[in-house]
């Protein structure tokens, strides 16, 4: 703790000297809600924020939003274990799945039936979603454990003007279809959205070991409503619901690829009361509900060649009350406190007798926080931002993490200059608890990080460049390999993680308009690497020491050229340096692998008509083949064809 707080008064005093400048820039008109839970400036955030509106969803020809957050998104690792519903993770500068928290309508989402308390994107399709905001960097000072790598928050569709319906058709390759319809509308007191969404293909395999294709479905449901009860207090009320089944492949090419499925059902309710007794200050008091069930019929694992079912279950029921106070134009106070109740619940395995008796294995957990961000104005031009959060474990865990942003607006440079110091904590998963054994030795695993970056516009050239330097390091990291006697544990080495993302846009005239987007991560994964029990010949057998899935290059590049006023072609092109990944069953002692470089190219033409948006999408145009996790496919070429009705 010393440490960081020499760290976070050196920047003090920075913004102390900073403070007696005056200079004048330009205010950017881009409102954002998630880096403190309030709506502010994005000109005043100093934090690295990415923002996808209601036009980039629309706009979109990705039926998922991780293939839309991959093509947009750059500082931001994507891998998926074969097609459509397989799992998708993203991983934030460089860290595993599990240190970016998200949240869907404020509703934290997990699985807490999976050993590291991970979200995979594999069912949120992109309809119901008015709005995406991205933090990187260090987030637990105000979203708890397990943001230490960053926050994705996504925003559901609310009705708004007259009330009207609204639909949507896809077909495509594969024998791929996806509808949607919603009706909305809003007045003087009230809004109201529903909409449902059902999407299916025949798929492709999910492994390069055999052409059986597998097929997806998915059903998703939203509805929300708001109401004005009177001029201070407000409720609103948002559910949603995904149901999805998918067939798919055991990981050993010598198994069963015929009977492997699940059935998913994953739900997350909010009711949020918003009351606003005087001018400066705005509470909400909120109650949200996740659920999450799992039923497969799948082989038992890598070394057992048998279909049995397993059921997993997750639930979190979370209370809060989130005030946000302003005290002057200079000061802005948000502060709050969380009670969060987590429980998992799963019967994994019943094989005579090889994993011992049928289990029905039940835990659950609790999390109490209070938090504080303050954001401060300390002239026209400087912005800082302060928070700090204190969590309570059930098993007696006491944890705090801080936080402190800068936002500079510079008159000589014509530029924003942002930087942030955070530290974090990732307390041990459910899945941890139960087996190590020895719950009482786990301790949270603990993260540092800290970014500084440059905004700057050329605006007589349409030139646009973001260009951010980031570092984190974690220690205490929990294991369950060979390196821990195959029992999770904390073990001994430091994680670390730094680079560089670069943000670009480019647009020479009106109807042209260049974007180059690329990301350079420099990974450590100590935790495994050094490790002295591991060598030549046993899972440690490393190509290097960078982390799982994660490469060090990756570039974007996009361009979008308006051929008429109401039609334009677009061009999108991705490149991935080799990565590292852990072997398996297919693969000698386990020994780790190196996943081969890809480049991918997608085309797409969009037309308007009247209140109607057309596309046609030739996705992976010159048939890539190459996987982003050992030996699972991705997706071949494609062509999907689409229309939506606009507002």
């Amino acid at each position: 703790m010393l440490k960081n707080f020499k760290k976070i008064t050196f920047l003090l005093i920075i913004l102390t000297a900073f403070s007696f400048v005056s200079v004048n820039a330009k205010e950017i008109p881009v409102i954002v809600i998630a880096p403190s839970k309030t709506p502010q400036s994005i000109s005043t955030v100093g934090t690295s924020v990415k923002v996808l509106d209601e036009q980039d969803l629309i706009g979109s020809k990705d039926f998922f939003l991780g293939d839309l957050l991959n093509n947009s998104v750059p500082g931001m690792n994507f891998f998926q274990t074969g097609g459509a519903g397989t799992q998708m993770g993203l991983q934030l500068r460089g860290l595993p799945k599990a240190y970016s928290t998200v949240y869907i309508d404020g509703v934290k989402k997990s699985d807490a039936s999976t050993p590291k308390n991970d979200f995979y994107f594999d069912d949120i399709l992109t309809g119901p979603i008015s709005r995406v905001e991205i933090l990187k960097g260090n987030q637990s000072s105000i979203y708890g454990s397990g943001a230490m790598g960053g926050t994705i928050n996504i925003f559901s569709k609310k009705g708004s003007g007259d009330f009207k319906n609204n639909y949507s058709y896809s077909a495509g390759t594969n024998n791929t279809h996806n509808l949607g319809f919603s009706y909305g509308g809003s007045d003087e007191t009230k809004d109201f959205y529903i909409g449902v969404e059902r999407y299916q293909t025949d798929g492709i395999s999910a492994m390069t070991h055999n052409d059986e294709k597998d097929a997806y479905k998915n059903h998703t449901f939203l509805t929300n409503y708001g109401y004005k009860i009177s001029e201070n207090l407000e409720f609103r009320g948002i559910y949603k619901f995904t149901d999805s089944k998918l067939h798919y492949d055991a990981v050993r090419s010598t198994f069963n690829q015929i009977d492997n499925s699940s059935h998913e059902k994953d739900s997350s309710a909010t009711l949020n009361f918003t009351y606003k007794p005087i001018d400066k200050l705005k509470s909400n008091i909120i109650f949200s509900n996740a659920y999450m069930s799992r039923t497969s019929d799948n082989v038992v694992n890598q070394f057992y060649n048998v279909v049995l079912e397993q059921d997993y279950w997750s639930y979190r029921d979370t209370i809060s009350l989130e005030n946000n106070y302003k005290v002057n134009d200079n000061y802005n106070v948000v502060f709050g406190i969380e009670k969060e109740f987590e429980e998992m619940r799963y019967n994994p395995y019943d094989y005579k007798g090889a994993w011992g008796s049928p289990t029905d294995f039940k835990k659950g957990e609790e999390i109490t926080s209070q938090y504080i961000d303050v954001q401060s104005k300390l002239n026209e031009k400087l912005f800082a931002t302060f928070g700090a959060r204190f969590d309570k474990h059930s098993q007696n865990l006491n944890e705090d993490s801080e936080r402190i942003s800068v936002a500079y607006l510079s008159d000589a440079l014509g530029a924003k200059i942002k930087s942030s110091y955070g530290t974090g904590i990732k307390f041990p998963s459910l899945y941890e608890y139960y087996k190590s054994g020895n719950p009482d030795s786990l301790v949270a695993e603990h993260g540092e990080s800290f970014d500084f970056g440059i905004e700057k516009s050329f605006s007589n050239i349409g030139f646009d460049v973001d260009l951010t330097f980031f570092q984190h390091r974690y220690e205490d990291t929990i294991e369950g390999w060979k390196a821990a006697g195959w029992t999770p544990k904390n073990v001994a080495g430091t994680v670390t993680t730094k680079g560089i993302d670069l943000i670009s846009n480019f647009k020479p005239k009106k109807d042209l308009n260049f974007n180059l987007q690329y990301t350079y991560n420099n990974t450590y994964d100590g935790a495994d690497f050094d490790d002295p029990d591991m060598g030549p010949g046993s899972a440690g057998d490393f190509h290097s020491s960078q982390m799982v899935r994660v490469p060090r290059h990756l570039l974007n590049f996009g361009i979008n050229y308006n051929i008429l006023n109401n039609m334009s072609v677009n061009w999108k092109t991705k490149w991935s340096d080799t990565a590292r990944d852990y072997g398996n069953g297919n693969e000698s002692n386990y020994t780790d692998v190196r996943l081969d470089s890809y480049l991918v190219n997608d085309f797409g033409l969009d037309f308007l008509y009247q209140n109607y948006r057309g596309y046609v999408s030739l996705s992976n145009v010159f048939d890539e083949k190459y996987s982003q996790a050992l030996q699972f496919a991705a997706p071949e070429r494609a062509l999907n064809i689409g229309f939506k009705k606009l507002y």
